[in-house]
C-alpha cells in the first residue's frame, strides 16, 4: 500500500488564547481554516482564496508569516493517508462570517483539541507547549 499526502494550508489566528476553528456542514469535528491549493497557486494566494471563501474575510498579504508545517493521519480517509498543514499567521479584514461549505465558527481553547482532527491535536499541542493555547 503506498503513502498518500494531503497537502493542506492552514490560517492559524488566536486571540486571547482561543484559536479560531471552523465545522463544515455535515461534520461534527472542527479544523483549522484553509484548505488545498489549486493549479500553480502559491501559498500565500490559495490560503487568501480559502479564507475569503470559508470565512468571508480578507487576509492582509503583506502580514502572512510561516508558522510550521504539522503532519498526522488525515481526518475521515483510509489508513496511510496522512495530511501535511503548512500553517500561517496573518491579520484580516473584513468580519469574520461562515460561508460556502463552513457552517460553525468556534473559538477553541486547548481543551478543543478533542473535537478537532488529527493534525489539528498536533497542531494544538505545539501551540499548547508555546504557551499560545
Amino acid at each position: 500500500m503506498s503513502e498518500q499526502l494531503i497537502d493542506k494550508l492552514a490560517w492559524i489566528h488566536i486571540v486571547d488564547g482561543q484559536i479560531l476553528s471552523t465545522r463544515n456542514r455535515g461534520k461534527d469535528t472542527f479544523y483549522i481554516p484553509g484548505g488545498k491549493r489549486e493549479q500553480g497557486e502559491s501559498d500565500v494566494a490559495a490560503l487568501s482564496r480559502e479564507i475569503l471563501e470559508e470565512l468571508s474575510v480578507t487576509l492582509i498579504d503583506t502580514s502572512i508569516t510561516f508558522v510550521g508545517a504539522f503532519e498526522a493521519e488525515a481526518h475521515g480517509k483510509s489508513a496511510g493517508v496522512t495530511v501535511r498543514m503548512t500553517c500561517y499567521t496573518a491579520d484580516y479584514e473584513g468580519t469574520l462570517s461562515p460561508a460556502s461549505e463552513i457552517d460553525e465558527i468556534r473559538w477553541l481553547d486547548y481543551s478543543g483539541r478533542e473535537i478537532s482532527s488529527a493534525v489539528d491535536k498536533v497542531i494544538f499541542d505545539w501551540l499548547h507547549d508555546r504557551g499560545d493555547l
